[in-house]
């Protein structure tokens, strides 16, 4: 017998060789038509498969997230069992889950074409009908190496030959087809349901190495349901409309060429972008007692190691060799150089908390074949800061950057997600018992001022524990960029102190914070969330004076300076095209505001107002125009505070 506990807290016994199914039966028909796995004791079990022991048992449904990973798996067996039917001849290798689905590597003489996926597809869908029975069987290791070679399927052959001896050999069977596979699995194929698309093909190397074959990979996406595939098709095609790639072009705000890898070409309009944002935050941290400081771009290879960088970022680090035999080391980061900051001159335990900020450029180097548009880059810029403070001043001070954080965020439109709390990861500097003490006074801190995290074990960063600020954006992605760290190791490697009240020396603890993080990234984040549509006070080009007729343009120069005076981004345009035309133009760049005149306007001093996504028209002074868009353009901390309501 073998005694079960189920999620409520009960308790039953069932004789030894019972299944899931067995034990989802003897709760109710229902359960047992709905059922798809078993779980016991946190280990995802086939429905009927012998449990082999006692433990807490939980029968998996369809609608939970383990059914989902579970389905998408499955779904990739399909897509092998289709390949292999439509081009005889086909070796499978691997087909490992992936983010929202998965995908399956193919050795195959004949390159498959975009063409083949809707005929792939549609076979997939005939293997789901047939409700084929999947079954798990452990073979005998050179049985199973000898019976895979015999078939010509020499990349499963090789992957036995891998498998650690005393490991059980384990292939499924659906229907006719058979796969070598750890599982667990759904009972049939019915099961894996409609909700998936084959989406894209690739290129691999078998175990990813390029001195082996290459080998084809084709992508899909699987769902638990067919209205969860069309949500999520419904996200990718709105992704790829707010791709900041896309509309960086289109709106002209920057590029990236060849010979600078990684590297941001800003052009006018998108270093306008910039600097308002940088702007706008140089404004929020003074406000907050911020100082902001200069550190050089480039420092001795000494520094780095003293700092522990050396060791643990140096094949991440441009460097270079000086005639005088200097190894000079490009910064990836200011931590070391704000360091150095606080040790000139003898700091006293009254100037703490000792808040520096920097905007300065970083470089790290990153494989050409992970850079991605500004989300993944070589050259980026932080809002950076650094506090110096005492073991007293932890709580209030990540009580103030928790606030600074809500506000910024709030300014610019997004909402904060969730908070993890990074824990030591396995390489790291500093004693364990300096790493229990940071981690315990973060958590304190953390709960201290009534913030909710999630626990992450092994994600901290070098030095420190973190909590992490995860962004959600218009479409429900998820993006980390914002930061806190709590560091003693590095005060401690770079011998950074301060004079205390009692006249020693006493070590500073280092809060390590960031909100945007990489200003690159975040801008990037910022494009797709606003799909290009900034607030008025943001966008690079707040409005542009289109005229109707060229008997207005001595008008439009006039109304366009106004605006400028009163300190608006204004372009004009004066082109022998239709107004139609210039409106949707600058409607694809993204123009906030556009201003229409033509003779009429000119004669009565007025301007045709078309916001950005109406095609309704608001007819008003220029004067009125410049004081409304004034109004709407001023930066969230420019704006007066609300007049409070009078007391009742």
């Amino acid at each position: 017998m073998i005694d079960l506990i189920f999620p409520d807290g009960s308790k039953r016994s069932y004789e030894a060789g019972a299944t899931g199914r067995t034990v989802a039966a003897s709760i109710s028909p229902s359960l047992e038509k709905r059922a798809l796995l078993a779980k016991l004791d946190g280990q995802l079990f086939d429905l009927d498969r012998p449990l082999p022991r006692g433990g807490a048992i939980q029968i998996v449904t369809r609608d939970a997230p383990e059914a989902l990973e579970v389905i998408r798996h499955d779904t990739a067996h399909v897509l092998a069992e289709a390949v292999q039917e439509l081009f005889p001849g086909t070796q499978v290798t691997i087909g490992p889950n992936v983010e929202d689905g998965f995908y399956y590597d193919f050795a195959r003489d004949e390159p498959f074409s975009l063409d083949d996926l809707p005929v792939i597809e549609k076979r997939m869908r005939e293997i789901v009908a047939r409700d084929e029975k999947i079954t798990r069987e452990e073979w005998d290791r050179d049985a199973a190496i000898k019976h895979f070679r015999d078939i010509g399927e020499a990349y499963k052959a090789e992957i036995i030959e891998g498998i650690p001896a005393g490991e059980p050999i384990t292939v499924y069977r659906q229907g006719e087809w058979k796969d070598l596979c750890r599982g667990p699995h759904l009972p049939s194929t019915r099961h894996v349901g409609q909700g998936f698309k084959l989406t894209k093909l690739a290129g691999a190397y078998w175990r990813g190495d390029h001195r082996n074959a290459q080998l084809q990979r084709i992508y899909g996406t699987a769902w638990a349901s067919e209205a969860d595939l069309e949500a999520h098709l419904k996200r990718i095609e709105e992704a790829e409309r707010r791709d900041h790639r896309k509309l960086g072009a289109a709106m002209d705000l920057f590029h990236i060429q060849e010979e600078g890898k990684g590297m941001v070409f800003w052009h006018p309009k998108g270093w306008t972008l910039y600097r308002t944002l940088v702007d706008y935050m140089r404004r929020r941290e003074a406000e907050a007692g911020y100082l902001e400081v200069k550190t050089p771009q480039i420092l001795d290879r000494s520094l780095w190691e003293r700092s522990g960088h050396w060791e643990k970022f140096h094949s991440d680090m441009f460097v270079c060799e000086t005639d005088e035999g200097e190894t000079l080391a490009v910064k990836p980061m200011n931590c070391p150089g704000h360091i150095q900051l606080f040790n000139h001159g003898q700091r006293s335990y009254r100037e703490l908390p000792l808040r520096f900020a920097e905007f300065e450029g970083l470089h790290r180097y990153e494989g050409s074949g992970g850079l991605h548009g500004l989300l993944r880059v070589r050259g980026l810029a932080q809002d950076d800061g650094h506090i110096f403070c005492r073991e007293d001043q932890i709580e209030s001070e990540t009580r103030d950057f928790l606030k600074l954080l809500n506000r910024v965020y709030a300014d610019l439109g997004v909402e904060l997600h969730s908070v993890k709390l990074a824990l030591r990861p396995e390489l790291r500097a500093g004693t364990d018992e300096m790493w229990d003490m940071t981690e315990a006074m973060l958590e304190r801190a953390a709960r201290a001022v009534g913030l909710e995290f999630d626990i992450l074990p092994g994600e901290g960063g070098f030095y420190a524990p973190k909590l992490e600020f995860h962004l959600k954006d218009a479409i429900g992605r998820t993006w980390q960029c914002g930061t806190l760290q709590l560091d003693m190791v590095m005060p401690e490697r770079l011998d950074a102190t301060y004079i205390g009240e009692d006249g020693q020396k006493h070590r500073p603890v280092m809060l390590h914070r960031a909100i945007f993080g990489s200003i690159e990234r975040f801008l990037g984040v910022l494009i797709e969330h606003h799909a290009g549509a900034f607030p008025l006070w943001l966008a690079p080009v707040q409005a542009v004076v289109a005229t109707i007729t060229s008997d207005a343009d001595d008008y439009a120069f006039a109304a366009a300076a106004a605006m400028r005076k009163a300190g608006l981004r204004v372009e004009t345009d004066l082109r022998n095209e239709k107004v139609g035309y210039k409106v949707r133009e600058h409607s694809l760049a993204k123009v906030p505001v556009i201003a229409v005149v033509g003779k009429r306007e000119a004669e009565e001093g007025k301007v045709a107002l078309r916001r950005l996504g109406s095609a309704a028209q608001q007819i008003v002074s220029l004067d009125e125009a410049v004081r409304t868009l004034v109004e709407e353009a001023t930066p969230p901390d420019l704006r007066p505070a609300p007049t409070p309501s009078p007391a009742a």
